[in-house]
């Protein structure tokens, strides 16, 4: 696509271009980086098996986490609060607020994510990948949460969410 303003190139990601990462429980399917998007936005989109984890309590210092659900249910922490996404919701999340996500219990997750203002993340979507498969140590993810701006907190509420699941 040629059409250009100040920031960057209008930016197109065909489905069957596009670069995915997959483990047991999704797919995440890399749709833009900050880099091509000039920093603006990052998007990508995660499917989730039954009853997949997504990501536990962190949070972000820069980025707003835009969530669309595409289809499914997706069961959210903000804060304290616990919800359920279904098809069609949207959630923003504000930077400095922990939430977490995982596919809600018995039900499939089709997810779009987008962080504003973008950073470079695909490479901590490729590390969380392989971290999943079992390619990589887990503490490379607890090394990188200053470079990819993703601190994990504890949240007894999202424990007991999951040990109840």
């Amino acid at each position: 696509m040629s059409s250009t303003n100040a920031d960057f190139a209008a930016l197109l990601t065909r489905a069957s271009e596009a670069e995915t990462s997959a483990d047991p429980s999704s797919v995440m399917t890399l749709l833009a980086d900050a880099d091509g998007a000039g920093g603006g936005f990052t998007a990508y989109r995660s499917t989730f098996a039954e009853g997949a984890a997504g990501a536990p309590a962190h949070f972000h210092t820069k980025a707003t986490e835009l969530f669309f659900v595409i289809s499914g249910s997706l069961r959210v922490l903000v804060g304290d609060d616990l919800t359920v996404l279904n098809a069609g919701d949207f959630l923003a999340v504000p930077p400095h607020t922990p939430h977490a996500f995982a596919a809600a219990p018995g039900r499939t997750a089709d997810v779009l994510f987008i962080f504003t203002p973008g950073m470079a993340r695909f490479d901590y979507l490729r590390l969380l990948g392989s971290v999943m498969r079992g390619e990589t140590d887990p503490e490379a993810i607890a090394e990188s949460s200053e470079r990819f701006d993703n601190h994990y907190v504890d949240s007894p509420v999202w424990r007991e969410a999951l040990a109840a699941s």
